[in-house]
């Protein structure tokens, strides 16, 4: 109970250091959340996935995530948010430490519809500590620091990931290649044998690997290689004939026999052992594009050991082959994951110790605090919830428009946080350094967005009523978001696609607090369930997004329909959310 204190005191300020704490379970949970889309394509490569593969073990966890929403919001409800809450952090944690245990397609899925579920409850639990802890002025301002939170999250996610991973993979690892590390072997074989007849730098270096092959293992990757092109004019034919574009053909082709694969594997294990093949001239012509630590151990003036040696010959000849040859920095994803597991058993302790369910059950929140909390707005903090409103939920269609706007804003806005890595690899032809810098400035940009949307929101209550305070920042935030995903269709340079992205990321942010603020203005003591249920529709439209952009891309790496898919998402998202009606609170449905 809080502590007798007199009149005259002035209130304490708990609920600012249970609001800080709320926000940093939100850095966690877009840590944990989006750090696997960063490193999708290592754990592809080591556990042999296929794309459609990937594209489910993303989407995977947005499924349990959406289905987990209302029940994990009652939840909460009934029981509290301090006990829920740090079960929550402790659950996704552990299923985010076990993932870095996975040996297969099953056991990765499996894991990743547990986490969906731990992760479920944790929005909605933080929009009931709100609603119970901050005056009704400045829920909009306090949703956006907790937003803030997850931005914050997503941003480490994917910038510290890249840095991680290069820093986790051991110094010692074995750099020669296993005849299972070479992925694609015909689509290799055309690389190598193709650049014969190219000048193009990367096909010149290319040359010069097959020019140390024996004239036996030479034949070899010949045979490959004209096989692979046979199929690939095939393969455009009956793209023409179709009616398709040729230049998205993609061959079907089966790996080529173990015996040819481990000749090609030694032959480049000898290049791999060779001191000083590759030099750091060899690495600044146009369409080259290595990892910097080949180009930082380059730059020691040779002054290099055997080992950092191989090293670089293995980073050069995955930057020359960058779709068959496995990766060196696989070898550290694992142990990423455990690390980023291991941060929930501090982050829930300061839940338990912090987070009580309302302010009289906090030692150290005195009775002014308390009162200042009890008078502005906040509607009997002790009172548990009976129930789930199904009924308000199903019947209201402001309720309606806010579920359509979320499901198809995530639609929209998923692609940052999952496949932009992976466009940039495959578009720009980055290193794992840049793409980490050029895939965490979005979430980074949208900082501000949360910041200033949820003043923005607070102030556009006070002058336009809370029915347009609430819907048109998040309708016109959703239409920029679509500009920007238009101007992605006029093939960018890598600075303007990290400009446009950016503009996304603040766009949707910009809106998100008051889509959070509704959900408090409309929940009365059912805030959790409320936004549970708006979560729920919105993380579906998340789960339909992974499988269905991978699949619009295809092999050929067509990523204008993406952006197409999702610049239609926020159109629909925006003509929605002009239905959003925050004065009517969902109960009043069952009476209108």
């Amino acid at each position: 109970m809080a502590a007798h204190l007199t009149s005259n005191e002035k209130p304490t300020r708990i609920r600012h250091l249970v609001i800080g704490s709320t926000s940093l379970m939100a850095v966690l949970l877009y840590l944990d959340r989006f750090c696997i889309s960063f490193v999708e394509m290592y754990i592809q490569e080591d556990l042999g996935l296929t794309d459609r593969q990937v594209g489910w073990m993303l989407s995977a966890f947005f499924w349990t995530y959406a289905l987990g929403q209302v029940p994990s919001g009652w939840l909460t409800d009934l029981f509290g948010s301090r006990k829920m809450l740090t079960l929550y952090v402790l659950a996704w944690s552990l299923f985010t430490g076990l993932t870095g245990a996975v040996s297969s397609f099953a056991a990765v899925l499996v894991l990743r519809l547990g986490f969906g579920f731990g992760q479920a409850g944790a929005y909605p639990t933080a929009s009931s500590i709100v609603s119970k802890w901050i005056p009704f002025s400045k829920r909009g301002t306090a949703s956006g620091i907790i937003a803030l939170g997850g931005r914050f999250g997503g941003f480490l996610a994917l910038f510290a990931s890249g840095y991680l991973l290069v820093a986790l993979t051991p110094g010692d690892t074995r750099t020669t290649l296993n005849p299972d590390e070479i992925l694609n072997g015909p689509l290799l074989c055309h690389e190598l044998y193709r650049s014969s007849n190219s000048t193009k730098p990367v096909d010149e270096l290319r040359q010069r690997c097959l020019e140390q092959f024996s004239t036996s293992s030479r034949n070899i990757v010949i045979h490959h290689a004209e096989k692979y092109a046979d199929a690939l004019d095939n393969a455009r034919k009956q793209h023409e004939l179709a009616e398709r574009n040729p230049d998205e053909a993609v061959p079907e082709l089966t790996v080529i026999p173990v015996s040819d694969a481990d000749i090609v594997a030694n032959e480049l294990n000898t290049i791999i052992l060779s001191p000083g093949f590759f030099e750091l001239d060899d690495l600044n012509g146009e369409g080259i594009s290595v990892e910097k630590e080949a180009r930082r151990l380059l730059n020691l003036s040779g002054n290099i050991s055997d080992l950092q040696s191989g090293r670089v010959n293995r980073l050069v000849l995955e930057a020359l082959h960058r779709r068959s040859i496995r990766k060196l920095y696989g070898n550290g994803w694992r142990r990423m994951m455990f690390l980023y597991g291991s941060l929930g058993i501090f982050v829930a302790s300061l839940i338990w110790w912090n987070c009580r369910t309302t302010p009289t059950e906090h030692p150290r929140c005195n009775d002014a605090e308390a009162a200042l909390i009890a008078n502005s707005g906040v509607l009997d903090p002790g009172r548990k919830s009976s129930g789930v409103p199904l009924r308000g939920l199903v019947s209201s269609g402001s309720m309606w428009c806010a579920c359509i706007t979320q499901f198809f804003t995530n639609i929209g806005w998923v692609f940052l946080l999952t496949w932009a890595p992976r466009y940039y690899t495959s578009v720009h032809l980055v290193s794992v350094e840049q793409r980490a810098l050029f895939v965490s400035i979005p979430p980074l940009l949208g900082w501000a967005g949360m910041l200033a949307g949820g003043v923005l929101t607070d102030t556009a209550v006070r002058y336009l009523g809370l029915r347009w305070g609430r819907a048109l920042p998040i309708s016109l935030s959703r239409f920029v978001a679509m500009g920007a995903y238009i101007v992605c269709l006029f093939d960018p340079g890598v600075t303007l696609c990290v400009i446009l992205f950016s503009t996304v990321a603040f766009a949707t942010a910009l809106g998100n607090p008051a889509s959070w603020a509704f959900t408090q203005d409309v929940g009365g003591q059912h805030v959790g369930s409320v936004l549970g249920w708006g979560n729920m529709w919105g993380n579906l439209g998340a789960a339909i997004a992974p499988p269905i952009v991978i699949w619009l891309v295809g092999g050929a790496d067509n990523w204008n329909n993406a952006f197409i898919a999702c610049g239609v998402a926020f159109f629909a998202a925006g003509i929605s959310a002009l239905g959003i009606n925050a004065a009517k609170p969902i109960q009043s449905a069952l009476t209108d």
